[in-house]
């Protein structure tokens, strides 16, 4: 690792606010593809999987799949392809037959860490062919919640086309086909699932500790919150409606100790001056309906339809030690 990428030093959290407006932020394949739903209390869902999707696209298109900012986890892919090329540049894969030595499980691992920004970030398991042992990344994400219950809906659609298939017809057989058929069964209903609105907040987590096993640094720390921020820019389509992460209501809580003593205060750095749920929870407690909404008994349907606190309201808010930011500072 170069110096500009040192391993970070610090423990970080944060919080994000990003929305969803008629669409699917998430759908669940045990439920016919409908949005992620908490059945008690109809919050919606969004999984940890799908947002550091969004993130691992967003890095894959900005730096173009090269190293050190590769992607390890890509669409329609076998990792095992390039846990076998680390094999390669490190020495080359064990004989057939053979196991790995724990040096060649190392130096394999280590490639992979310095030319994957998922696995120095998210970590991996790499012991799915040639074995290169298990990564556990620094950069944790929880299931994001959104703050009030969401409507599911299931809407109808029509289609002005049919996709019948003749089994190895012509271009012409087909084109006879459709002649021959009413003009009304050239048509056929679909269906969308989607929320009218929902504000969903994430949750992410960032240890110093295992930063320094996996290498990430502090380009990857800037890389990631341009990722967090545009993620869904890039991502458009029209079964997710509109969606955006809102970077001045979204937090980074950067640990840096209180301690006179630099050593000491370095200590303190990473291993955190306060629990990440106080943290979280002074953002929350600062999130309302704005009064209109209230008094009228609404249900949000837009970011507008909310109080909203900024970097300045919650600063004075921190314990000692914990320095706050915004992904849009």
């Amino acid at each position: 690792m170069t110096t500009a990428n040192a391993p970070i030093a610090h423990r970080y959290e944060f919080l994000f606010l990003f929305d969803c407006q008629n669409g699917n932020p998430n759908g669940d394949p045990d439920a016919g593809n409908a949005p992620r739903i908490d059945p008690q209390d109809m919050h919606g869902l969004v999984s940890d999987v799908a947002i550091k999707r969004r993130i691992r696209n967003y890095v894959l298109m900005a730096e173009q799949n090269k190293g050190p900012h590769a992607i390890f986890i890509e669409h329609a892919s076998n990792v095992n392809r390039h846990i076998a090329l680390a094999y390669e540049q490190t020495g080359g894969l064990p004989e057939k037959g053979k196991k790995p030595n724990k040096g060649q499980v190392g130096q394999a691992r280590q490639w992979l860490c310095q030319n994957f920004f998922d696995i120095r970030t998210f970590g991996a398991v790499l012991s799915t062919g040639p074995n290169a042992g298990q990564v556990r990344g620094p950069v944790q994400i929880a299931f994001a919640r959104s703050l009030h219950p969401v409507l599911p809906l299931d809407v109808s659609i029509t289609r002005q086309a049919v996709a019948a298939d003749i089994k190895g017809g012509t271009s012409a057989e087909y084109a006879q086909w459709e002649n021959a058929q009413p003009e009304d069964e050239l048509r056929t209903m679909g269906r969308k699932s989607l929320i009218p609105y929902g504000l969903f907040v994430g949750k992410g987590f960032i240890s110093a500790h295992l930063a320094e096993q996996t290498g990430f640094g502090e380009a990857d720390l800037s890389l990631l919150w341009e990722a967090l921020v545009n993620m869904y820019e890039h991502d458009r389509s029209s079964s997710k409606g509109l969606m955006s992460v809102h970077p001045r209501h979204s937090f980074i809580f950067k640990h840096v100790g209180t301690d006179s003593d630099a050593n000491q205060r370095a200590r303190q750095a990473k291993l955190g001056c306060a629990p990440a749920h106080v943290l979280f929870q002074t953002v929350l407690d600062r999130i309302d309906l704005a009064d209109a909404v209230k008094a009228n008994g609404q249900s949000p349907r837009s970011i507008a339809d909310y109080r909203l606190p900024t970097a300045d309201d919650i600063r004075p808010l921190m314990p000692a030690g914990v320095e706050v930011s915004t992904l849009g500072s």
